[in-house]
């Protein structure tokens, strides 16, 4: 399938889905992320989940990584490049909603992207050989791309694989696992 249909599709499963099955999913892909060998790293780059989108709910995850002592890192977003700058999460960070219901921090302290080690990505559709679709914007491809060669990527889906993603760009950055709720799929 093209990535504009998968986008379509994926955005109307995710419709269907009730408050409590998103909640009962998401848990059970925090608790399938705990199986991954990634907890010995130390900066952990995670998406607040837009509501109205019906993303996986990070805050099960965000537990997890408090849990562990782990820095975690959060972004916001600049739509006039296409860009994203990351920050620390700590106790005093702001967290407000921009014009796309996308929660971000206000403030913080800045983390270059050098320093990320795992990345939780978010995604609409991913297919058997590692291949994402997100939104369209490119945000993420842009900083997967800025991230360290061994940077850890995680793509996080209420769903199971597509076979085959027809229009995959040289730039797309393919994912090193992806986490449902039953499985995961290692694409290295």
């Amino acid at each position: 399938m093209l990535k504009k249909e998968l986008r379509i599709k994926y955005k109307e499963l995710r419709q269907h889905l009730s408050i409590e099955e998103i909640d009962k999913k998401s848990l059970a892909i925090a608790n399938q992320l705990l199986k991954l060998d990634i907890w010995e790293s130390t900066y952990f780059h995670i998406f607040l989940p837009i509501e109205e989108q019906k993303e996986v709910n990070s805050e099960f995850i965000l537990n997890i990584l408090q849990a562990k002592d782990k820095e975690i890192v959060i972004s916001k977003s600049n739509f006039e490049t296409t860009s994203m700058e990351h920050f620390l999460l700590t106790d005093n960070t702001k967290i407000k909603k921009n014009n796309y219901n996308i929660p971000e921090p206000i403030n913080g302290l800045n983390v270059p992207t050098e320093m990320i080690d795992v990345v939780f990505v978010p995604l609409l559709a991913y297919d058997k050989q590692g291949n994402r679709v997100g939104y369209g914007k490119g945000f993420y491809d842009k900083f997967l791309s800025e991230c360290k060669t061994n940077a850890i990527k995680i793509g996080l889906s209420f769903f199971i694989p597509e076979e085959l993603i027809e229009d995959v760009y040289e730039n797309d950055i393919k994912l090193n696992f992806c986490v449902n709720p039953e499985d995961i799929i290692s694409f290295t």
